[in-house]
């Protein structure tokens, strides 16, 4: 959620209008779609990388404040902990040597970001997990100071009742309570943005869940959290239960989740929007002056302010976004599955295989998820975030195989078609899809390598603590994971 709001109490008559209100922009969104007035030109990318903060002993750093001010650049700004930064990356086209520049803007902007946060005693980690974090880095005391991320905090607990009650089983096991929504904050991830035309919006949608299993498989990077081994993406777990506002009753009854994968495939953008409305009570009920429909009818382009505040409490791993710039309203989809790093060229590479894969899935003949249940993508989901490049995934035509062998055999080549016809040069594709192959032939993923290392160190918190210096080590000098050493 990135829309700033203030600090306030909320009334019954507050929640009455906000739900008028958004059922209101609801009805002008489909009319809108059906009377187009979208951006459509060619597709765009852009990125959101979230980042951990460390000290010079590799620990949790409470100072994204200082570090924020002492960076001082447009595009960055806080995230849910003190011990969290974002960085946005401006849309641009992913035609000839767009990924090749998106990787140096990276590379470019984070450079001269450590160089400032090393001022005030920070240094900036890529990373799903911080492997150094404690269960103590995460209360409320820890949560960063804007007033939303409290105000999201007392609203969730208000609507849950009663403490986060947070269990993972894994290669060990995490059993324990929160007063907060700050373990959240331990999920830092590479958000790949991705506009598209309201008509072509749902075979995008459904193409990114069908692969969001190989995704996480390939690109796994969190496999501890308080000092546990856990999953090989972890934070696909934690956060599904970090930001959970139902009770166990509530559960047990069959309510959805407000971290969702979804529930089936949609033939509309629509769909997921009013899926929104008609499923989730407003945890933020803050109405904005503008009149959606008055707006429209005398032929401007409406925020749609509520609807997209609602939108941004809900977490789907691919959510739609509406967006009003420079006077014209566009879509995207928002892929939220990856876990930062491990480093950017590995970033580079992950946001290649995912704009390669969907320059085609989207417009094949007979489309994936015609060919597999909505059911089939999810436990992908969910065996790759537990189990990583050791995965078994389904996928028509190969049934249940390995996460390599699918990525290798099946979804590499059809992300080199797809990054052939945006344009990206032979080499630099072959650079990137090179690395997503070498991950799969080495097994060796970001969630790999600290598993190898830590446990080669003694696997205790020192051992966490050792590896997490090698680790930003290594990250700075852009080498792909699969090259490094322990």
């Amino acid at each position: 959620m990135g829309r700033d709001v203030p600090a306030m109490a909320f009334t019954r008559d507050d929640r009455r209008r906000y739900r008028d209100k958004i059922r209101r922009s609801l009805d002008v969104l489909a009319q809108m779609l059906r009377e187009s007035g979208f951006e459509l030109h060619r597709p765009r990318a852009g990125l959101e990388i979230e980042l951990n903060l460390v000290d010079s002993r590799g620990e949790p750093a409470m100072k994204n404040n200082e570090v924020l001010a002492a960076i001082a650049e447009p595009g960055w700004g806080t995230e849910l902990g003190r011990f969290n930064v974002e960085m946005n990356i401006q849309p641009q086209g992913l035609y000839r040597d767009g990924s090749l520049r998106l990787e140096e803007t990276i590379l470019r902007r984070l450079e001269r970001a450590q160089e400032r946060a090393e001022t005030v005693g920070g240094h900036l980690v890529l990373v799903g997990i911080l492997p150094t974090l404690r269960e103590s880095d995460v209360c409320e005391a820890t949560l960063s100071s804007n007033p939303r991320y409290q105000l999201l905090n007392e609203q969730i607990f208000a609507a849950r009742g009663e403490d986060l009650h947070i269990v993972i089983e894994g290669v060990e096991r995490l059993d324990t309570y929160a007063d907060s929504i700050t373990p959240e904050a331990a999920c830092t991830s590479l958000q790949c943005h991705l506009q598209v035309s309201p008509s072509a919006f749902a075979d995008h949608w459904n193409a990114a869940q069908a692969i969001a299993g190989p995704q996480v498989a390939v690109a796994a990077n969190s496999p501890f959290l308080f000092g546990r081994e856990l999953w090989r993406e972890t934070r696909i777990n934690l956060f599904e239960q970090a930001t959970d506002t139902r009770s166990e009753e509530l559960k047990a009854q069959g309510v959805r989740p407000r971290v969702w994968f979804g529930e089936r495939w949609i033939t509309s953008v629509f769909d997921l929007f009013e899926e929104n409305v008609r499923y989730f009570p407003a945890l933020l009920p803050v109405c904005d002056e503008e009149d959606p429909r008055e707006v429209l009818d005398r032929g401007g382009v409406p925020e749609l302010g509520e609807l997209t505040l609602h939108n941004g409490t809900i977490y789907r791993w691919n959510r739609p976004v509406y967006a009003v710039v420079d006077g014209t309203p566009h879509l995207r989809v928002e892929n939220r599955v990856l876990p930062a790093g491990p480093s950017v060229a590995d970033i580079t590479a992950n946001a290649a295989f995912f704009y390669g894969l969907m320059r085609v899935l989207p417009t094949a003949e007979r489309p994936v998820w015609t060919r597999m249940s909505f059911a089939a993508a999810e436990e992908n989901f969910r065996n790759a975030a537990k189990y990583g490049l050791d995965a078994r995934l389904y996928w028509p035509d190969l049934g249940e195989v390995p996460a390599a062998e699918l990525i290798c055999r099946r979804l590499l080549p059809l992300a080199e078609q797809g990054l052939e016809l945006c344009g990206v040069g032979a080499s630099y594709r072959d650079r990137l899809l090179g690395i997503i192959e070498q991950r799969c032939l080495t097994s060796r993923n970001g969630a790999t390598w600290q598993v190898e290392t830590a446990r080669a160190l003694g696997g205790d918190y020192e051992a966490l603590r050792e590896m997490t210096l090698r680790y930003i080590e290594r990250m700075r000098a852009n080498e792909p994971v699969h090259l490094w050493d322990r």
